[in-house]
């Protein structure tokens, strides 16, 4: 597949897939041409790492799992530390964010009721 076809197929454009591969974060084939090449199986990786930057993960830590993914299975046990980590942290920031719903919920409410008193009282 062309960088186009996987750039549709991922919703990512061209340019952010050349920048993972520049940082080591996807490893591409390249065809006799020396254009890139990718595989099937490199769709739900290039979502993945989409779905950890989205997560909070820093590009030095992606790197990092992305180094040991290519090793191959015999890194597994390191890989699960580095998500059960990265989990941690993502519930970390859900707690925080609920805690600034609810901040932004109990301030909506004191001006919607502060807007209701007032129009009560002109009346």
């Amino acid at each position: 597949m062309k960088i186009g076809e996987i750039a549709n197929k991922t919703n990512l454009p061209a340019s952010t897939l050349r920048y993972y591969e520049k940082k080591g974060l996807l490893k591409v084939d390249r065809d006799k041409n020396g254009r890139r090449y990718y595989k099937e199986s490199d769709i739900e990786w290039i979502k993945f790492i989409r779905r950890l930057k989205e997560t909070g993960m820093l590009i030095k830590d992606i790197q990092h799992y992305s180094e040991l993914r290519y090793v191959g299975s015999i890194t597994m046990p390191e890989r699960l530390q580095i998500l059960q980590l990265h989990r941690n942290y993502v519930l970390e920031q859900q707690l925080k964010w609920t805690e600034y719903l609810q901040n932004l919920d109990d301030k909506i409410e004191f001006y919607q009721q502060s807007i209701k008193n007032i129009t009560k009282h002109n009346l």
